[in-house]
């Protein structure tokens, strides 16, 4: 097998796992997806729109261009590639995106309360962007105005809709994926005793350095893999 093709081969099985995990763990419904820039290349790796994502399987991704156009695979991308392929074209340093469906995070997008850094792992996350539509990013107009909204950052919420991740891998973009939901519930849970406190700018600072080590977002990917 080429190196290209077994490079490829490894991407689709981390992203089937992905998927399977955040399904599992309740970040993703029936909707959702993954995808990965095959690197050095203008193709992504994507899941398809008809994939049943508590069943996914390494045959459910198809590569498409930064245009949506179908390269591999039979079935068609989902209708809002154009978030995945708009943010690619936008950050030649994003090798991963995710767009999620996450109840306690979409809770904060429909609201003028915003997720806050509340717990260490939000350092992680960054500012949290807001896209103010709310509609199905089934364009490419869209997908646009999503990619300048996220602008350099990590993570931006859709209004009454969802989320979008980008990560320079995909592990990284799944424990940014878990810790932006774990952070909702966490804030959401204590504000129902008071006002949650936000961590000091040097704790957020500290906590950014520590946790940001492959190893430890590898413990967060390797914690849910083992629940599959």
């Amino acid at each position: 097998m080429a190196t290209n093709e077994r490079n490829t081969s490894e991407c689709k099985q981390m992203l089937t796992e992905a998927m399977r995990m955040l399904e599992r763990a309740e970040i993703i419904d029936f909707n959702g997806h993954f995808s990965a820039r095959i690197p050095g290349t203008e193709r992504v790796l994507i899941n398809s729109g008809k994939s049943v994502r508590s069943a996914l399987t390494v045959n459910d991704f198809v590569i498409i261009d930064l245009d949506g156009k179908l390269l591999e695979g039979e079935a068609v991308p989902p209708m809002e590639f154009h978030i995945h392929t708009e943010v690619y074209r936008r950050r030649p340093d994003v090798g991963a995106v995710t767009h999620t469906h996450p109840l306690w995070s979409t809770l904060f997008s429909m609201t003028d309360t915003p997720i806050r850094p509340v717990i260490m792992q939000a350092s992680l996350l960054g500012e949290i962007q807001q896209f103010a539509k709310t509609a199905s990013i089934n364009q490419k107009t869209l997908g646009e105005e999503v990619a300048a909204a996220l602008g350099l950052h990590r993570v931006i919420l859709l209004k009454s809709h969802g989320a979008v991740i980008a990560a320079e891998g995909v592990v990284e973009c799944f424990a940014l994926a878990v810790y932006l939901e774990e952070t909702a519930r966490r804030q959401y849970l204590a504000q129902q005793l008071g006002a949650a406190t936000d961590l000091l700018a040097e704790e957020i600072e500290g906590a950014r350095r520590n946790l940001w080590k492959p190893q430890l977002l590898r413990k967060v990917w390797d914690y849910h893999k083992a629940k599959l």
